[in-house]
């Protein structure tokens, strides 16, 4: 079975493993936590970083840090990761879901406006795929409503909107590292600050809520319990992990383009300019599909973290879920609109009676294709697939 996705190793994790072992200190924020945030500030002019344990905690302590309660509203997309919007209702706030385009899973930015009350606290941009968002459009709201703009940036390390890496715009930013991603630990996140007033209240936060930070800089003799918090730091042997794979962030990036310009080549006529991906394969896939009726691709590539396709409805796409099964490929669907989870019917059915076409359509529809940096040598050693392009 050709797997959606295998977690890529470049061949220094080992060693870097080694080292924070021989370096005495596991428990987080030591020599390759401040490695790697320092990479992420210095490659991208972000603020201070923070190394969280997932996405979900670096959502969390944006919650925690914007002192996000009972009565506050947060505006997010609907077809998003449960995350996004978990984050904020676990402080008490009540969500609204703002639908997707029409020709893009991303968050409509022209309806967004009219969700905003004087309840509203904060705008989560979610840069699906790693595609951006209109920042610009989103931060001409913020301003106007004085409200906080958030990037859950999951997908998007390396992305980039008119020049300026996403992540740097919100004054707060959470990535993951999750072993989906470009770039992993297994499991690890980060939070971005950029703005510098949040900077030394998000260093209690991340530390249980106590000014331990500071105690290890030499500031105090002593710690206390300052603030509400939790246990958010990644551990160092995860930061070893993380930093081999950033020192190889270029490599990974041109290869995982390759795959993806391989499939937007195939799926749109221009099968002359296929350069990694197996010719066989590629043939599999469209002719699996010819009886689907208009299938769409993706067109907007953003940090290539996925490729998908677009069926006119789910029956059409759980077919070739298992037409693609039978030949050995998996593939898979992606989120389900959080507009109409069960935790939403039971605690906002207003959010829940609300229509959201377009959520609900690439809910339905969407299928994601196998993208990972192994994927080209995988399929090379398959006897049904190992057509090479020469």
């Amino acid at each position: 079975m050709i797997p959606f996705n295998k977690p890529y190793l470049t061949g220094a994790e080992h060693d870097y493993l080694s080292k924070a072992v021989a370096l005495g200190k596991l428990s987080g924020n030591g020599h390759f936590t401040q490695l790697c945030q320092s990479f992420f500030e210095e490659q991208y002019g972000f603020g201070k970083c923070f190394l969280t344990t997932s996405c979900t905690d670096a959502l969390e302590m944006a919650a925690l840090l914007l002192d996000i309660h009972s009565g506050d509203e947060v505006i997010v997309p609907s077809f998003t990761f449960v995350s996004t919007a978990n984050a904020f209702a676990l402080r008490g706030a009540k969500i609204r879901f703002v639908d997707s385009k029409a020709d893009f899973p991303g968050m409509d930015e022209a309806k967004v406006e009219e969700l905003i009350s004087e309840k509203t606290k904060a705008i989560v941009a979610v840069h699906y795929a790693g595609v951006a968002c209109e920042m610009d459009a989103l931060q001409h709201l913020a301003d106007k409503y004085n409200l906080t703009l958030i990037e859950d940036a999951a997908q998007a390390v390396g992305s980039f909107y008119k020049g300026k890496a996403l992540g740097s715009f919100g004054k707060l930013a959470a990535f993951s590292f999750h072993e989906t991603k470009n770039v992993h630990c297994g499991e690890g996140g980060m939070l971005v600050v950029n703005d510098p007033k949040l900077i030394k209240r998000a260093e209690v936060i991340w530390e249980k809520g106590t000014d331990r930070a500071a105690l290890f800089l030499g500031e105090i003799d002593k710690y206390g319990w300052k603030d509400l918090g939790s246990s958010f730091l990644l551990s160092e042997l995860q930061a070893a992990f993380l930093f081999a794979q950033l020192e190889n962030l270029a490599g990974i990036q041109s290869k995982r383009k390759a795959i993806w310009e391989d499939y937007s080549n195939w799926f749109s006529g221009k099968k002359d300019r296929i350069r990694v991906l197996p010719l066989a394969y590629l043939k599999t896939l469209e002719e699996e599909f010819k009886a689907m009726g208009k299938v769409a691709i993706q067109t907007q590539p953003g940090n290539y973290h996925l490729f998908y396709l677009l069926f006119e409805n789910a029956k059409l796409r759980e077919e070739y879920i298992q037409r693609l099964r039978e030949k050995g490929i998996m593939a898979v669907f992606h989120y389900q609109s959080l507009h109409k989870s069960e935790y939403i019917k039971n605690h906002q059915l207003e959010e829940f009676d609300r229509s959201l076409p377009n959520s609900d359509h690439f809910s339905n529809c969407l299928l994601r294709l196998p993208l990972f940096f192994e994927l080209p040598e995988l399929l090379s050693k398959n006897q049904v697939f190992s057509t090479r392009v020469e």
